[in-house]
């Protein structure tokens, strides 16, 4: 194999794959980059993929072939030499032995690789249906759902982010829960959409991945399908796939308050300041923190009997009976970060009933947060 291929085409390509690679000595291989390159009359390409077996991606780059062949070698060590290289065209060739000879410019490596043959296939299906979608849409819909996605490996359908289509027509929901809290966000997106496999659970760490993809700067569309236990999305030349959590998603719609006795516009920002200033003498497990709901003002402490408390008041808009709740100011906290509107709405019922938070600038995004007692 022998190959050149500018520089920036080549790192880009490598540090795409680098959430993929496998770091655990599981699978050795499973560190390593698959290289291909290949040559076809007077086109030719090169091919980068990795998987860790749930997840794989593979990128289609431009280059200039000289001899077709594979190789792998470890990801994160070729990302580093590719990274300090100067920006001159990279040229890669293989040894006998199966080591990559790298030059470019007057810098010379050699990094051991091992044979194409033995890395791991990336899972192949042809999904009868794809969906095209916006990826600033999607990216949006990604990050206001999977900071509620459990960790707790045991729960393992709620270690991802639940894909419905709603019969409304036209419109994806993407909802999100850890037990403790529930986040949701509609969108509308045409008819198209109605032919796509609703009720999937797309793991966390897919979606991690389809988040950076539809976040690159030349992403527009991308497009979705699922089939069976398996998931797809297409930017261009980059294909993502992964394998989808079995299981059955709880019934989230039970947890929607039907009915919310009072509504608070605050703004974002000091909002988040104060919590987290007041979190900073709150327990370390609980991280719980006491809102207390009075005529014109909202007070949030925090008490922790080896450390001291903390206290802080905001002016607000509100003339209705006392509250006082407490909640994890974490889960507020994350919810604020992803809310990326200046003002808030907070829906409350009574000390026992979850909390519901909307940005004003999105009525089709959601979050609920359970109470904790202080």
């Amino acid at each position: 194999m022998k190959f050149t291929i500018e520089k920036t085409e080549l790192q880009k390509g490598l540090a795409r794959i680098q959430a993929i690679v496998e770091k655990r000595n599981s699978m050795p291989i499973l560190a390593n980059v698959l290289i291909e390159a290949s040559k076809k009359g007077k086109s030719s390409q090169l091919q980068l993929s990795a998987t860790d077996l749930e997840v794989g991606i593979r990128g289609v780059h431009e280059a200039k072939v000289e001899a077709a062949g594979g190789v792998t070698a470890s990801a994160k060590k070729l990302f580093e030499i590719v990274r300090e290289l100067p920006d001159e065209p990279v040229q890669i060739s293989t040894t006998e032995n199966q080591y990559l000879d790298i030059r470019c410019a007057r810098a010379k490596f050699v990094l051991a690789g091992t044979a194409a043959e033995e890395y791991p296939t990336l899972p192949e299906f042809t999904p009868g249906k794809t969906v095209t979608l916006q990826a600033a849409v999607l990216s949006t819909m990604i990050e206001r759902t999977m900071y509620a996605t459990s960790i707790d490996e045991t729960r393992y359908n709620l270690n991802g982010v639940y894909f419905e289509v709603l019969p409304d027509g036209g419109k994806i929901r993407m909802v999100a829960t850890d037990g403790h809290r529930l986040a949701f966000v509609d969108r509308n997106v045409g008819p198209e959409v109605e032919g796509l496999a609703s009720g999937v659970i797309v793991p966390r760490k897919g979606l991690a991945e389809l988040k950076r993809l539809v976040d690159e700067e030349d992403a527009d569309e991308i497009e979705l399908a699922f089939e069976g236990n398996n998931g797809l999305a297409r930017k261009g030349d980059v294909l993502l796939v992964m394998r989808l959590i079995e299981g059955e998603f709880p019934n989230y719609r039970q947890v929607v308050p039907k009915s919310v006795g009072r509504r608070l516009i605050l703004a974002t920002e000091p909002l988040s300041h104060a919590l987290r200033r007041v979190a900073l003498l709150s327990a370390e497990r609980s991280r719980a923190v006491r809102l207390h709901l009075s005529e014109g003002k909202i007070v949030i402490s925090s008490s922790n009997p080896d450390l001291g408390e903390a206290q802080e008041e905001l002016d607000i808009d509100y003339s209705g009976d006392e509250l006082a709740i407490g909640f994890n100011a974490k889960y507020l906290l994350e919810v604020l970060a992803v809310s990326h509107s200046k003002e808030i709405e907070l829906g409350l019922q009574d000390e026992m009933a979850p909390m519901q938070i909307r940005p004003t600038n999105d009525p089709d995004a959601l979050a609920i947060i359970m109470p904790m007692r202080v």
